[in-house]
């Protein structure tokens, strides 16, 4: 299975800033923008907009004249452009800002994404149990603008021996696509790894980190 879901589906406010923009914001996009497929290119504009359909990540808004007609017919009309055509970033099709790769959806240019290193003590459980998941001294912790911190941990600070692997993959336009992930018990998808992350989050290649939505993280 394949998965593409917004990172931050299910995830409720907290301690942590909120999404910078509101939905329905339009911002221009000065990148140059591009998408490929097996019949070559099927978009190539530097007259791109941002488009916040909600306020997690935006899409990118095209000029119709510069979308080949096969590509358009997957996008919609953008509101208030009537030049312009919203296009997902479909997985079929490797899209590009300016040369760089760009997975899942536009990066955000009002979004900041960081990995720290620190000295916190990290500890995941299954929900309501004492069954010890991970527990870690020195995690990477990632703060991206709009979601709460993810803390990736050493794979030797993790009982892999409680964790099955998926065939799920995500994809992130700040971390890259996802290599693993794992189901634990009847838990499927709780923990997962960026073998190759981009070069900016290269601090968390090959570590693991769980979902606090499905499991017990607590941080020291």
């Amino acid at each position: 299975m394949t998965a593409s879901r917004p990172a931050a589906a299910g995830i409720p406010p907290g301690h942590f800033p909120g999404p910078p923009v509101a939905a329905g914001h339009v911002a221009p996009c000065p990148r140059r923008i591009r998408a490929r497929d097996d019949d070559g290119w099927a978009l190539d504009t530097i007259r791109a907009l941002y488009v916040w359909e909600h306020p997690y990540y935006p899409q990118y808004a095209v000029p119709r004249a510069d979308l080949a007609e096969r590509l358009a017919a997957r996008g919609h009309a953008a509101p208030d452009l009537p030049d312009h055509v919203v296009v997902p970033l479909h997985d079929d099709l490797a899209w590009f800002e300016e040369s760089e790769p760009v997975h899942g959806h536009p990066r955000s240019p009002y979004v900041r994404v960081d990995a720290v290193r620190s000295d916190r003590t990290v500890t995941v459980r299954l929900p309501g149990s004492s069954d010890l998941l991970a527990r870690s001294t020195a995690p990477v912790a990632v703060f991206e603008t709009g979601l709460p911190p993810r803390w990736y941990l050493d794979p030797v600070d993790v009982d892999l021996t409680r964790l099955t692997p998926t065939d799920t993959v995500t994809r992130c336009p700040y971390k890259g696509v996802t290599t693993a992930w794992w189901g634990s018990g009847d838990l499927a998808d709780v923990a997962w790894s960026y073998g190759s992350p981009t070069p900016a989050l290269a601090a968390i290649a090959g570590l693991v980190a769980f979902d606090d939505t499905r499991v017990d993280v607590e941080v020291d």
